[in-house]
């Protein structure tokens, strides 16, 4: 459904409903009491998106902010956020150098000295735009400059210099963490690779133009043919890897249908898209919020609940973009009538759901 009208108009609501939901999210998100909110400023000038189910800080959450903050146009909460990540994530020595620490302390020290490439992508993305939007200024706010290095480890790692590139060299995939030979279907953005064949340092745009073929050609083959379900962690060839019971359909994998929106919305549909995004709709048309379970990709139901349920449903209406008619309407009614998530687990469900109101409403733009 892309014409001139966002796909919530196209459902009747009103653009005035539709910018003040969007808006509205946004104000409890960043700007909300502490029991709702997820940002958080520490300082003079810098803060942080803090996972309120785990009590820390990760590169995922903080790409989503820079993300969130300039799709709406907020260049003070992007450099808040982009100065934290820089000041306590960033990794200057050893095998990891040039990439972010993937998860610290809300008081800034490390948990961990490894990178998850979510991140990074997610990083470098919102920086070119960031860039696009408001300019370059002096570092670390040269944002076009730090995500065109930024890219450049993640492929040439190994090569020029010590530790493991971000995505093979020879199949053009992302990898689930650098040092492994498997990836994670969420992590594919074949929409951002286009972007970075345009953006990227020159001798690295042809890679990029393979890495977004690469990825189209993946996801297919990682998703289950009569479900649509992904799961966590699979190979190469697509197949589930159970590597610490990630093979199944669980919290990471919503993400692929929300990606496959936003693929369909910027460079247009693509039947593949549409048949996995259909799949998963049948699959869940009969299925409350509230039942949502832990799944086989094959659609066998766990008997664990699943934990982010909002983030479940908002990323199943995220995937209408991709498709049309009535079971895709269905799940972007059922996102409309949802609200933000509160409590502990808020905020994966609440990062899904606002990447949701962007796309649904016409505001998750390519700048």
């Amino acid at each position: 459904m892309l014409n001139q009208k966002s796909y919530l108009e196209q459902l009747g609501y009103s653009r005035d409903e539709i910018e003040q939901r969007l808006l509205n999210a946004w104000k409890t998100l960043f700007e909300g009491p502490e029991d709702e909110r997820i940002y958080f400023e520490a300082g003079p000038d810098m803060g942080y998106m803090l996972d309120t189910g785990n009590i820390d800080v990760r590169t995922e959450g903080q790409s989503y902010g820079m993300m969130m903050a300039v799709q709406m146009n907020r260049q003070d909460i992007f450099d808040r956020i982009w100065k934290w990540t820089m000041t306590y994530m960033y990794m200057d020595q050893g095998p990891n150098a040039g990439y972010f620490a993937w998860s610290c302390s809300p008081d800034g020290s490390k948990n961990s000295y490894g990178p998850a490439p979510d991140g990074e992508e997610y990083f470098a993305m919102a920086l070119f735009f960031a860039s696009h939007r408001w300019g370059d200024r002096e570092s670390p706010f040269n944002y076009s400059q730090q995500a065109r290095e930024l890219l450049s480890h993640c492929i040439h790692k190994g090569e020029r210099e010590a530790g493991d590139p971000m995505w093979d060299p020879e199949n053009y995939l992302i990898k689930f963490i650098p040092n492994c030979d498997f990836t994670d279907p969420s992590y594919h953005l074949p929409h951002f690779y286009e972007l970075f064949a345009r953006w990227a340092n020159p001798e690295d745009r042809l890679f990029w133009q393979k890495a977004a073929e690469a990825s189209r050609e993946f996801l297919p083959r990682a998703c289950h043919p009569l479900t649509g379900l992904a799961p966590e962690y699979s190979y190469y060839d697509g197949k589930p890897n159970f590597y610490n019971d990630h093979g199944d359909f669980y919290s990471d994998s919503y993400r692929v249908a929300a990606n496959l929106g936003l693929d369909a919305l910027w460079f247009g549909p693509r039947s593949y898209q549409k048949e996995i995004i259909d799949a998963i709709h049948r699959f869940f048309a009969d299925k409350k919020p509230e039942d949502y379970r832990w799944y086989k990709i094959d659609g066998t139901p766990r008997p664990e609940p699943a934990l982010h349920p909002v983030g479940l449903l908002a990323t199943n209406a995220m995937g209408a973009l991709a498709t049309e008619g009535p079971l895709a309407e269905n799940m972007v009614r059922l996102f409309w009538n949802t609200p933000l998530r509160k409590g502990d687990r808020r905020y994966y469900d609440n990062c899904l759901y606002f990447f949701a109101m962007l796309a649904l409403s016409g505001n998750y733009k390519i700048y």
